[in-house]
């Protein structure tokens, strides 16, 4: 398994499926955060990227690379980051999420 995940998820309760799961998906995105953060920064009105948080950040990012392997469907992936921004984040974060997320998915077609 892989180091970025053994370090997130270090004495996390999770079935070896999601483990099997969370790997490829934490490797997929620590490798293009770069890109990732250039096409959020892109979808982002009036805020500059370094405002958003490390949390709604993450989540932007898991759920952006979701939308990119198009194994989800684009509400899907929205819905799952958006109970996610509820669960971890702010209050204003889910609309947030839901806002940004939905630029994205309809600039590359999926909505």
């Amino acid at each position: 398994m892989g180091s970025v995940v053994v370090g997130l998820l270090a004495g996390a309760p999770l079935r070896r499926s999601a483990l099997e799961h969370a790997e490829p998906l934490a490797s997929a995105v620590a490798a293009n955060v770069a890109r990732l953060d250039d096409e959020i920064a892109a979808a982002i009105e009036h805020w500059e990227p370094q405002r958003v948080g490390m949390i709604e950040r993450t989540i932007l990012r898991l759920a952006l690379h979701e939308l990119w392997t198009d194994r989800a469907p684009p509400r899907v992936v929205i819905s799952e980051a958006v109970r996610l921004a509820h669960w971890f984040a702010g209050a204003k974060a889910p609309a947030f999420v839901n806002g940004v997320l939905d630029a994205l998915a309809r600039r590359a077609g999926r909505l």
